[in-house]
């Protein structure tokens, strides 16, 4: 617990301080947003803000997870480790899209295909080395089986070994490209996706650290309802450090912003929610955890889809959060009512996780 209670605060620290002092650099060097002009009217007034704040992120959350590691005399997990890469490799595609667009000032970054290449291979590399390293118990750090609250009867090796390596690096990359996608559409108003994050990060604090606690091998005696996994402890660590990194990025990413996280943090955040789901056995219990998200995809989804077959918008404008900005909400109020419904989902889904959880001691 000492770790996971240093990773949240260098975290915090770390964005709190550093993300001023990155903003001078960009500032410096010219490195502002572009804004599109189908957006909403309202946002041209952000056109220029500094962008790529993402790489702060990611930064705090490497950072104080090593250190946590360093002062406590632990060692990392390949569990951690791994959400970590998936994060940073992501971040690191939104990074290039992001200079493109900010150096050469158009709206398009990196092309389709090479945004797919990137993503694929940061994607791939996490599926194949999340089913290695099992430890003196044979877990590794990701299942095969589908999961809600932890493994499903379903198990994608029901095909054979390179079959069923086949079915979960494509299970895999669907939700890392899914929830990649969610929150880089959820990052739209000014600490919006940075607050919802947090929220969905500290769920997963919760949900790991229950695991940790009622974790199997750790026991002295198995009981009905423990957990089979490999590193609880430490994905609670990497969900705090990026809880707390998301949190200090929000003290200069709330209205009015001073810096954007650009797809350098939508990406990485969501390759990390997407890389603690399936390691802490929470795959389908993430369309709940990260409901707001959904919420948002799907408008987009609904208004493309209805455009398409009726020539008519369902919405004003997609996403949804662009919708209520054009009927009249104010920036800051569809930014906390939207964190309101981010929290009313992370907690249907603690509270269903710990239901199923108590459901066993009947």
């Amino acid at each position: 617990m000492i770790a996971v209670i240093l990773a949240a605060c260098l975290s915090l620290l770390i964005t709190l301080i550093g993300t001023p002092l990155f903003i001078r650099v960009l500032v410096k060097r010219g490195y502002g947003q572009f804004i599109r002009d189908d957006g909403p009217e309202t946002h041209a007034t952000k056109r220029g803000t500094p962008t790529m704040g993402g790489v702060v992120i990611i930064g705090a959350a490497l950072i104080s997870y090593f250190l946590s590691h360093l002062l406590t005399g632990s060692l990392p997990t390949p569990s951690g480790v791994l959400v970590l890469w998936l994060a940073a490799g992501l971040g690191a595609v939104g990074f290039l899209d992001d200079y493109i667009k900010v150096s050469k000032q158009r709206s398009l970054g990196l092309k389709p295909v090479g945004k797919l290449v990137g993503q694929g291979f940061v994607g791939i590399s996490f599926a194949v080395l999340a089913l290695q390293f099992p430890n003196e118990f044979g877990q590794t750090p990701a299942s095969t089986a589908i999961s809600f609250v932890r493994d499903t009867a379903l198990d994608l090796a029901f095909a054979g070994s390179i079959v069923g390596l086949l079915l979960f690096i494509i299970w895999a990359n669907l939700i890392v490209t899914a929830v990649s996608n969610a929150v880089n559409l959820t990052d739209g108003l000014d600490g919006l996706a940075a607050g919802a994050a947090g929220i969905v990060f500290t769920g997963f604090v919760m949900i790991t650290t229950w695991q940790s606690t009622q974790n199997c091998h750790l026991m002295s005696e198995i009981r009905d309802g423990c957990y089979y996994m490999r590193d609880p402890r430490d994905l609670t660590i990497v969900g705090a450090a990026m809880a707390a990194a998301c949190i200090g990025f929000l003290w200069w990413n709330t209205s009015p912003a001073k810096i954007f996280m650009g797809d350098t943090g939508s990406l990485a955040i969501g390759g990390a929610i997407a890389g603690l789901a399936i390691m802490s056995r929470t795959e389908l219990l993430l369309i709940i955890m990260g409901g707001l998200f959904v919420l948002i995809t799907l408008s987009v989804i609904i208004q493309v889809a209805s455009f398409k077959l009726t020539g008519r918008r369902v919405f004003r404008m997609a996403p949804l959060q662009h919708h209520f900005e054009l009927i009249g909400w104010a920036e800051v109020t569809i930014v906390v009512r939207f964190w309101i419904i981010a929290l009313l989902f992370v907690v249907a889904a603690v509270g269903l996780f710990y239901a199923e959880w108590v459901s066993h001691l009947g």
